[in-house]
């Protein structure tokens, strides 16, 4: 059964990439969201395949979680560090 959820999960953390760069030019954003986007994408289709392979999804979503979170304590702005934090 595919793991929608997942898959959508991958796709707002690419887009959220491609969004920071076209908004402020930030290489960084684009890097790191088509990183992340890419590996929670591979950690879809594992789940997708077999329910028991969440370690991958998983690890993305803390790590891209802490990582979000601690800039969202640091900076207040809900965008777009809060919202990518709060979507684990």
């Amino acid at each position: 059964m595919t793991d929608i959820v997942a898959y959508g999960y991958a796709a707002v953390v690419a887009l959220g990439g491609i969004i920071g760069f076209m908004k402020a030019g930030s290489v960084m954003s684009l890097t790191a969201g088509l990183l992340f986007g890419g590996a929670a994408a591979f950690g879809a289709m594992q789940t997708s395949k077999n329910p028991s392979n969440y370690l991958i999804i998983l690890g993305t979503s803390l790590l891209l979680s802490c990582v979000m979170g601690y800039r969202f304590s640091n900076s207040g702005k809900f965008m777009p560090a809060g919202l990518v934090a709060s979507l684990r």
